[in-house]
């Protein structure tokens, strides 16, 4: 099976790892240090399971590798509409496009069902870009968990062994296409159950965008610095329970309690790929992991006044760094 993953970065790069040990034929585009890294000695990724080595055929643009049976974009939410603008070379008759990205993705209500059934979400598809280029038809949803960094170009670290893909239809099928690229994905050593229930499982990821996300962008620290202050634990709680609240009014009761995430995530010494991002200097997520589920939330009638204070807050500490546009959407 032909896979090309767009967006080579630390989640895109352990996928490859994976897919190259599953035994798909695996491409990756990509940019910068660490695509030229990986053209020059291939890529390794440091795993709980050992270090892998693979050769993935490393490209620049869509042009050099041709259609493919799927396609998994791994970009960043705002990365988005130069995805759009690129991907139409690999698209073949048949080619799935999966999207293994954090936040509320732009088919959510897609194929949903009920009254939002085909609403727009224009601050993750400005000017519907990947609508018009890609299609809901194409289009599979996916979450994913793998704490990872790029260590060096070429080189990626994933940081423990909790790691999986969930991928499922927006409609809620189970179908062959999804099933043909969980099987090499799981066959290479990341667990990848196709669901029924793709937007419960992007609430499930949500909630650790929304209750560490935004404390720890204004901390500087990773997760378990940040909640060893009994204030911030206390207002990680509160954003947990705000966040749950919004996934509930939506349909989805996410089960846990906010003190059992918090106190997970309070064990994790990690920094949030939000906070990865500002200290890079990249563009930052704050639509799809911030503001988007806060404006569903207003919309619901649920009341977040934490969220709705640290989502500002973070929003002005990304725009003050360069890193975010609020006129960008």
């Amino acid at each position: 099976m032909k896979i090309c993953i767009y967006g080579a970065g630390a989640i895109g790069g352990h996928l490859a790892a994976r897919f190259a040990k599953g035994g798909a034929e695996v491409s990756v585009i990509g940019r910068g240090a660490h695509l030229e890294a990986i053209k020059a000695n291939g890529l390794t990724v440091h795993a709980f399971d050992g270090v892998h080595h693979s050769r993935p055929h490393a490209a620049t643009t869509a042009e050099e590798l041709g259609p493919q049976d799927a396609v998994i974009v791994t970009t960043k939410a705002p990365a988005l509409p130069s995805v759009a603008a690129g991907i139409a070379p690999l698209l073949g008759r048949d080619t799935s496009v999966a999207f293994i990205m954090n936040g509320i993705p732009w088919w959510y209500f897609d194929r949903h069902g009920g009254p939002m059934d085909g609403r727009r979400l224009p601050e993750v598809d400005p000017g519907e870009a990947i609508r018009a280029a890609i299609g809901v038809e194409r289009a599979i949803g996916g979450v994913v968990y793998s704490a990872c960094s790029v260590q060096s170009p070429g080189v990626v670290i994933s940081e423990h062994a909790d790691i999986r893909v969930y991928l499922g239809e927006p409609d809620g099928t189970l179908s062959a296409r999804a099933h043909a690229i969980a099987d090499p994905m799981a066959a290479g050593g990341m667990p990848c159950p196709v669901v029924d229930d793709i937007r419960h499982r992007v609430w499930g990821k949500l909630m650790g965008n929304l209750t560490s996300g935004p404390l720890c962008l204004l901390s500087r620290k990773d997760m378990a610095s940040t909640l060893k202050d009994p204030v911030l634990y206390a207002a990680a709680v509160r954003l947990a329970e705000e966040g749950a609240a919004i996934a509930k009014a939506l349909g989805h009761d996410l089960g846990t309690s906010a003190e059992a995430r918090v106190a997970r995530s309070a064990g994790i010494a990690h920094k949030p790929s939000i906070l990865q991002d500002l200290e890079l200097g990249r563009p930052m997520e704050v639509e799809a992991l911030l503001k988007l589920p806060l404006r569903l939330g207003r919309e619901m009638g649920v009341p977040t006044p934490t969220l709705e204070l640290l989502v500002a807050l973070a929003a002005q500490a990304a725009e003050a760094a360069g890193c975010y546009s609020p006129a960008a959407r």
